[in-house]
């Protein structure tokens, strides 16, 4: 037994002697306005770089359309991903992971993944799910880590050998999503004035380094399995009680394991509504179906009118324990999560195998109390599971390869 092992010496691991972070900044740095594609690259091919702890940094501010300070809006909860309408990431000039509707993407994962401790640290992010808008004023400064936008950050641990990287990021077409005013006097125009993606350089000890180097020597194909965040958007819902989406059809090696389903009615591009806030449209049942798999099993019976979601908020706070295997620790109370996230988790991660077996037909079948409200969205978040490889340059070769798994 280990209680007994008195004379175990003590265990130090020397094998990282230095990780630093280097700042990167894109290829034109005198503009970021709408609609421009922001490439950020890592060049040095003899770097040990462990993405998943990168950062963006943004530093600019808040005025309206005019160039004036303005009086009214304020930056909602996660503005910053919403001024970006797509996020990539590539090595070799090869998309590893991207995602698009950067910021109701991110927004939604984000409700699921945190609890209140993360929270408070993410506010250098931007991150304030309880107060709805940020404590800002005209002037912004934030760190926003990688992993809050994409799967890939989020769960490769490792460092990446000797390839290109590149970060991408394009911007929106506006502003409109990323703030909030009680009325529509003011337009916002929120100003980047700097931005860097902070990536941290790993030094290994010379035991590391004679490892690695043999990697490198045996052309090794590495793999970097992870786990990618789609979001599927179904506009103008029809005004009935009873709805089928048909969603998407997925290949085995993309099928979905967690789902999650959310509403608003009329917030897009509208500013004075809160796009960092999602509506129950009075639902009573949600079912989804892959191929003929439904999940769950039973029906929710739902009633947000009379207080009866206490279903619907238990299979939200599950997510955590079964995304993470991790302990219970959801970012809302039940009362927080009817007024600002009510949405719907379900939990398909464990599949029979004829789920597993040919294409995966995704539906979902809706049910509400009333007619669905005019101008209502929904909204499908699919988490699942991806495999990219690559190939690092080896003895004469001075290009690595990379390809997704197909």
């Amino acid at each position: 037994m280990d209680i007994l092992n008195i004379t175990q010496p003590p265990l130090v691991d020397n094998s990282i002697i230095d990780l630093e972070y280097h700042n990167y900044q894109p290829f034109v740095t005198s503009t970021f306005e709408y609609n421009d594609e922001i490439r950020i690259p890592i060049q040095e091919l003899d770097a040990y770089t462990l993405p998943c702890e990168s950062i963006l940094y943004l530093e600019g501010s808040l005025t309206t359309d005019d160039g004036k300070t303005p009086t009214k809006l304020k930056l909602i909860n996660n503005a910053f991903a919403y001024i970006f309408r797509e996020v990539r990431y590539e090595l070799n000039g090869v998309v590893v992971d991207s995602t698009r509707n950067v910021g109701l993407t991110s927004t939604l994962k984000g409700y699921l993944s945190y609890n209140e401790n993360e929270s408070v640290k993410l506010q250098n992010a931007g991150w304030f799910p309880k107060t709805k808008v940020l404590p800002f004023t005209n002037k912004f400064n934030v760190c926003i880590p990688l992993k809050m936008l994409m799967g890939f950050f989020e769960d490769y641990k490792k460092i990446i050998l000797n390839m290109k990287q590149e970060l991408v990021l394009i911007r929106n077409s506006d502003d409109l999503d990323a703030v909030t005013a009680t009325d529509e006097t003011e337009k916002p125009k929120i100003n980047i004035e700097k931005l860097y993606w902070r990536v941290p350089h790993v030094s290994v000890a010379i035991a590391q380094q004679l490892q690695l180097t043999k990697i490198l020597d045996k052309n090794v194909e590495i793999l970097l399995p992870f786990r990618s965040w789609e979001l599927v958007e179904y506009s103008s819902m029809p005004e009935t009680t009873r709805h089928t989406w048909p969603v998407k059809t997925t290949t085995k090696l993309e099928t979905p394991r967690h789902i999650v389903v959310a509403f608003q009615t009329d917030k897009k591009s509208k500013v004075t509504s809160n796009m960092s806030t999602f509506d129950n449209c009075n639902l009573t049942n949600i079912r989804i179906f892959l191929n003929s798999e439904r999940y769950p099993y039973n029906d929710l019976f739902l009633d947000f009118n009379n207080e009866k979601y206490a279903t619907l908020y238990e299979m939200f706070s599950n997510f955590r324990a079964s995304y993470y295997e991790s302990g219970n620790e959801p970012i809302f109370n039940p009362t927080e999560f009817k007024d600002i996230s009510p949405v719907a988790h379900i939990d398909c991660s464990r599949q029979k195998e004829t789920v597993q077996q040919g294409s995966v037909v995704l539906r979902i079948e809706l049910e509400t109390a009333k007619n669905t409200p005019k101008d209502t969205t929904a909204y499908c978040l699919i988490l699942y599971d991806r495999v990219f490889r690559y190939s690092p340059p080896y003895k004469d070769s001075k290009t690595g390869l990379a390809y997704n798994t197909a």
